[in-house]
């Protein structure tokens, strides 16, 4: 089972992101809020979508904006929107997109500073 993502850790796991960025924070950051806004803004579509009988957001979107670096705005979006909070295996997915983009940063910071 996955741990639960409480929304105040949420930004001591930024800070640790772009920390261990180093020099590559502003453009790590950058991404980060372009992608957590499209991420926030694409809950909210779907949830107007949902509400009005309109076609809907894919859920596969809303987990690959999520795993380029939207996590924070989906994850911020599902509790102030409460939208997608029920179901379990989008919650389980979603919190498996923030694993794997956190590794996958780390992986390339790692790799980055290796070529310096």
């Amino acid at each position: 089972m996955l741990p639960s993502f409480d929304p105040p850790l949420v930004p001591a796991a930024l800070g640790a992101l772009f920390t261990f960025a180093g020099t590559h924070a502003a453009a790590v950051a950058a991404v980060y809020l372009a992608a957590s806004s499209a991420a926030f803004a694409a809950y909210a579509w779907d949830k107007h979508a949902a509400r009005n009988d309109r076609k809907r957001v894919a859920e596969r979107t809303l987990h690959l904006l999520a795993l380029i670096g939207g996590w924070p705005g989906a994850l911020l979006a599902q509790r102030v929107l409460r939208h997608k909070t029920r179901k379990k295996p989008f919650r389980a997915l979603c919190r498996a997109t923030v694993l794997a983009n956190c590794l996958l940063l780390a992986a390339l910071l790692h790799c980055l500073a290796r070529l310096k």
